[in-house]
């Protein structure tokens, strides 16, 4: 899983996806006969089918959650920062970040005011992250001379195997523009004509995958993301949404869009023919690319296809090996039959 390593330990917040782009461009370049990129990042990848078929949206995201800088301590260092995509503060403590500049790249601490001088009153508040700072360990006049406002600090985090599990940060959505560049390469004869698209901000609002899918006008879109697998201690059997290593999960609904029932069928007869685990998902909060391709133009048929994922938003973020592989199997199966299926309502 080395290209999978290479996507999640890279760095790109919404709107400065520039170095996920690469890497993705480079893959794609290998397996698609027409790439190119719009004016919001974008990048659209076209593998021609053999024959008169559907046009078929494959998306999944390259940003990750992150932050910009929006104030800067001069007198003592220390930077404030403003968030791109939903935190929880309590996991940011004392992590590492990396505060990209224009002269290059500063590592720091999340930091906030010591629990040892905290009042009474402060304990019992929750910690919001206005209380948290950055700390690159310079001096005022440093920091001022080489960070400006607006410049974008990620999470730092190596990817590393625990188990059957692979974790890092930014696993969301970086393990599903893996699963596409792989599924891409085992998918062999297929009729539709398939558009691989890695999209731009969509922890802001699914913004890259409106534009994109407004451009191609698929008949067909298939977002690829992460989704919650809460199977952990002190989540009921009802809350887990989905459970690891129980196969890719085919999603029925969450806030943003719901599946095109056709599509959900199809998917689960091809995994039950091929013998590929599964499992269905209602996500009660969150959103896919899914969301936006649905909507563009006249409308689309879209479902997504969700690699199950703990601690979603931290740095440790966790999917199971075989979940991840039974996501690569299916959507290349399925790109092989896209053409069989009438998945108008």
């Amino acid at each position: 899983m080395e290209l999978l390593q290479q996507l999640c330990e890279a760095h790109g917040i919404p709107g400065r996806e520039e170095a996920v782009r690469e890497l993705v461009v480079r893959e794609l370049k290998k397996i698609c006969s027409e790439i190119s990129t719009d004016a919001l990042g974008n990048v659209i990848a076209q593998k021609k089918g053999s024959g008169r078929g559907p046009k078929v949206m494959i998306a999944a995201h390259m940003d990750e959650i992150g932050f910009l800088v929006s104030h800067i301590d001069e007198k003592n260092g220390f930077l404030k920062i403003d968030p791109l995509g939903g935190f929880d503060p309590r996991v940011l403590m004392a992590q590492r970040v990396v505060v990209h500049t224009e002269d290059g790249d500063l590592p720091g601490i999340i930091g906030s005011k010591p629990p040892h001088i905290l009042s009474e009153e402060e304990r019992k508040k929750p910690l919001e992250l206005k209380d948290l700072f950055i700390d690159p360990g310079l001096s005022g006049e440093e920091v001022k001379r080489r960070v400006h406002i607006g410049d974008f600090v990620t999470l730092e985090q190596n990817f590393v195997s625990v188990g059957q599990l692979v974790s890092c940060k930014a696993l969301d959505d970086r393990v599903g523009l893996y699963v596409m560049i792989e599924a891409l390469k085992k998918t062999k004869q297929h009729l539709c004509d398939i558009y691989a698209v890695a999209t731009t901000q969509e922890e802001v609002g699914i913004r890259g995958a409106r534009v994109s899918s407004f451009q191609i006008a698929p008949d067909i879109g298939v977002a690829l993301d992460v989704t919650v697998a809460s199977d952990v201690p002190g989540a009921g059997e009802h809350e887990h949404i989905t459970k690891l290593g129980a196969g890719t999960a085919i999603k029925i609904k969450d806030s943003a869009s719901i599946s095109n029932p056709k599509l959900v069928r199809k998917l689960r007869e091809m995994a039950e023919k091929k013998k590929i685990k599964y499992q269905l998902e209602i996500l009660p909060r969150g959103g896919t690319d899914a969301g936006a391709i649905q909507m563009a133009r006249e409308g689309v048929a879209a479902v997504t296809l969700s690699i199950p994922t703990r601690y979603l938003h931290s740095v440790v973020e966790a999917a199971h090996r075989d979940d991840i592989q039974a996501t690569i199997d299916l959507l290349a199966a399925f790109l092989e039959v896209a053409h069989e299926g009438d998945y108008r309502l």
